[in-house]
Formats: structure tokens, sequence, C-alpha cells
């Protein structure tokens, strides 16, 4: 077990084998599935699908569950991508942006690119006033900003957080 935590914390892929990716298939499926359920469906007993999905959770395979919502009936119906440049590259800087970032709760995800803009962010907002007021009062007043290209999503094609094994 040891090895196997060092090579986790060191960034190192998890052996997985069939039963593994068959729990996180049914799990990815539906988080609240009980381990009774995941037993019966792998043909297994409930004690080593217990200690499968804990040994999972351990080594960061299995990162968190959540409840997926329908962004348009909380309310938060209009999505927008943007592509953010910042003007000074330092680890200082780059740190005071993602702290920022990491406060404000219209982003939902954030990450570091390649190319033309640094980061990406995907922004939630209940409408287009809400997204001027995010992108003026918040956004724009984080330091270091250096250009702030939004893109308004206007319909989803296809949405999953699934792996497929």
């Amino acid at each position: 077990m040891t090895l196997l935590k060092e090579n986790v914390e060191s960034g190192g892929i998890v052996p997985l084998d069939e039963k593994d990716l068959a729990i996180l298939r049914l799990l990815q499926q539906n988080a609240r599935i009980t381990v009774r359920e995941i037993a019966t469906a792998i043909h297994l007993s409930t004690t080593p699908v217990h200690e499968r999905i804990k040994r999972m959770e351990e080594t960061g395979v299995i990162k968190q569950y959540a409840t997926l919502l329908d962004n348009n009936k909380v309310k938060k119906g209009l999505m927008v991508i943007c592509y953010v440049s910042i003007k000074a590259h330092s680890k200082i800087s780059g740190t005071k942006f993602i702290r920022s970032i990491h406060e404000m709760n219209e982003v939902v995800e954030c990450y570091s690119i390649s190319g033309e803009f640094d980061f990406m962010l995907k922004v939630v907002a209940e409408n287009m006033n809400d997204y001027y007021d995010f992108h003026v009062n918040k956004l724009s007043q984080i330091d270091n900003i250096g250009h702030v290209q939004s893109v308004f999503v206007m319909g989803t094609i296809k949405q999953t957080h699934q792996l497929v094994f």
C-alpha cells in the first residue's frame, strides 16, 4: 500500500482492474447507488466493493460526489466562456489571479490554457445584466488582467461528466 500511496501522491496513475472500472461506471451514472446494488451488478459481495470504493476515494480516483443541477431551473441560465490573458506572467501574479477566481461564485470552472490566452473560465449568471455586473465589478477589477474575451453559449449540444472506460 505504501508504494501505491507514493505513486498516487506523485501524480502517478492508479492501477484499476475491470471490477474497479465497473464500479466507477455505475457511480458515474448514479452516485446514490448503494454498495449492495453495485455488488449485485458486478457479482461481488458488499465488503470487497466497499473496500474498492474506499481505496479509490483515498487514492483520489474518486474526487467527490456531486449533484448536477439544471442551470435554467435555478436561475443561472446564461453560460459564458471567458478567455483571459494576464499582463505579467509571474508566479505571484498567477497566484493572485487564481485566488481571486476561487472567490467568485459565478466561475464554476477555470482552466490554465496554452495559446493566445492564459485562462479559460466557465461562468454562469442569471442573465446578461448579471453577467455584466460580474464582468465589470469583479473580473475586470482583478489586478494584472490583460484582455478578456467573452463567448456566450447559445445552446448545449453535449454535456457529461462521465469518463468512458
